[in-house]
């Protein structure tokens, strides 16, 4: 059974609307995809806010008027190239047609070159083999009328939120920057042909930190100390391998502040998430391929083996004052800010992470062989709780351990079936470990602590229990550290054992 059918199965992604036969581009979360996406957003909450004191979360709203977008360029520049089929009348992105083909990227490429490119290369309708049309662009917004008249769109990002919030927000924090502005929640992209899973949807969330500053103060970064020996994997433009540079090396190319979250970035892809550094990448983009606003631009990458290539996870991109210049202009309000009796515009450096894409890699880099390796951290329960029996006193004391464990852990009782089938299901679950109770347990206090990933056990108190999983999980104890591996049977039911 494969990834995607393991994630169906047990409850984490699948279509939406599959009764239906689903929707191109819309995935629902079932009860653990919930509880996944849900600790993956906690832990980028409780990193991104902790890295300055002035930096607060908000909620607005999914839908915001027209002239929002106006302001922010999404009316006139949200496109992406569309290419239809004069024979069965599919639609298809053009630059994705000639990058399946090349295997270079095309998004720079305007329509007179894709449309040039797709009969240079003779690509045809994937569907039916048919002649492709002329390229165009088409509006990824989502419009909608407010009321009868009034026009407006869902979002295609958080970050305007942010924006259009900065003046209420700099008065109620104070009047005080840096000031950080974050938001986790849903955008809408009306995408021509999504593809590749959750890594290119309709409807997504997004968790972004718009932090607002004075430009004049980007070489000015009082923690720069941390990172300054910190090394980056750095893909540069004009370089073909990755390289591994520290900050300090690199302010001759970037500021301090830049290069600061940079490495805080990085910090939490590797030392929060746990991801494998050889399948870590900042990629900086070029000209053609940045957003013109953006001075500095890195995409924040993680290799895929099922797509074989670096996908984007996120970005790090110093908007300049593109944004709050836009807002002012077109809304007519005043949004310069006098600090120590200088008047200007604050300059935005964005953080911007898709959640869906973050949540879809950890799966991927932790599935093997119908198993989920993942990170305790983010893993949907952190344990499983299994009487070995439900007779003899067995299956009440292991409900009221649940209920003990359950106050500082998220916990999954299973009493029904063999233990081995048990083991499995959490196996495919990804619940790093398992509690056993036994016939020992009714004499001496004492259970099993399975370990998913080596299969091993140990016995310990259980009065010990919420010590030693608070250890485990914050990796200050390592699993073979808490006790005396035990003797268990072998490939009972055909479970997993060493």
């Amino acid at each position: 059974m494969g990834l995607d059918e393991t994630l169906a199965k047990r409850g984490f992604l699948f279509r939406s609307s599959e009764i239906y036969g689903g929707v191109s581009g819309f995935y629902d979360y079932g009860h653990l995809g919930t509880l996944m996406k849900r600790k993956f957003e906690n832990l980028w909450r409780d990193y991104f806010l902790g890295l300055g004191e002035n930096f607060y979360e908000i909620e607005t709203t999914d839908i915001m008027p027209e002239n929002v977008f106006v302001a922010s360029g999404h009316i006139e520049n949200f496109v992406d190239s569309l290419t239809g089929c004069k024979k069965c009348k599919s639609d298809f992105r053009a630059d994705h047609l000639v990058e399946d083909k090349t295997n270079e990227t095309a998004e720079h490429l305007d329509n007179k070159q894709l449309t040039e490119k797709i009969k240079e290369l003779g690509i045809t309708c994937p569907n039916c083999g048919g002649e492709l049309g002329e390229v165009d662009f088409l509006n990824l917004m989502f419009p909608l009328k407010i009321g009868s008249k009034d026009k407006g769109a869902l979002r295609p990002e958080t970050a305007q939120g942010c924006y259009v919030a900065f003046k209420r927000m700099f008065s109620a924090t104070r009047e005080k920057l840096p000031l950080g502005l974050a938001i986790i929640g849903k955008a809408f992209r009306n995408e021509i042909s999504p593809r590749q899973g959750t890594y290119r949807v309709r409807e997504f969330t997004q968790s972004e930190l718009q932090i607002f500053f004075d430009s004049d103060k980007i070489n000015e970064c009082e923690n720069f100390d941390e990172v300054k020996d910190y090394k980056l994997r750095l893909k540069f433009t004009d370089k073909k391998d990755i390289e591994e540079i520290s900050c300090g090396e690199l302010l001759d190319k970037l500021p301090k502040m830049y290069l600061y979250y940079l490495a805080k970035v990085q910090q939490f892809y590797l030392d929060v998430l746990c991801i494998p550094s050889e399948k870590f990448r900042l990629k900086e983009l070029n000209e053609k391929e940045k957003a013109f606003y953006n001075k500095y631009h890195f995409d924040v990458e993680v290799f895929s083996e099922k797509f074989n290539g670096f996908k984007e996870m996120g970005g790090v991109h110093y908007r300049t004052d593109h944004d709050l210049s836009g807002h002012e202009k077109i809304s007519g309000e005043n949004l310069h800010v006098t600090i120590e009796g200088k008047k200007f515009i604050p300059h935005v450096l964005e953080l911007s992470f898709g959640v869906d894409r973050n949540v879809y890699s950890l799966l991927e880099i932790s599935y093997k062989d119908s198993v989920l390796n993942l990170n305790p951290k983010v893993s949907p329960f952190t344990l499983g709780i299994f009487p070995l029996v439900k007779k003899d006193g067995l299956g009440e004391k292991g409900f009221e351990l649940y209920k003990n464990l359950k106050k500082d852990f998220d916990c999954f009782f299973d009493n029904s079936g063999s233990v081995g089938k048990r083991y499995a299901r959490a196996d495919e679950a990804g619940i790093p470990y398992g509690i056993t109770l036994d016939y020992d347990t009714m004499n001496d206090e004492t259970v099993t602590i399975r370990d998913r990933d080596s299969t091993e056990q140990v016995r310990v108190k259980i009065e010990d229990l919420n010590e030693i999983i608070g250890k485990l999980v914050s990796k200050e104890l390592k699993f073979k550290e808490i006790g005396e591996l035990v003797e268990t049977r072998k490939k009972e039911d055909g479970y997993r054992t060493n």
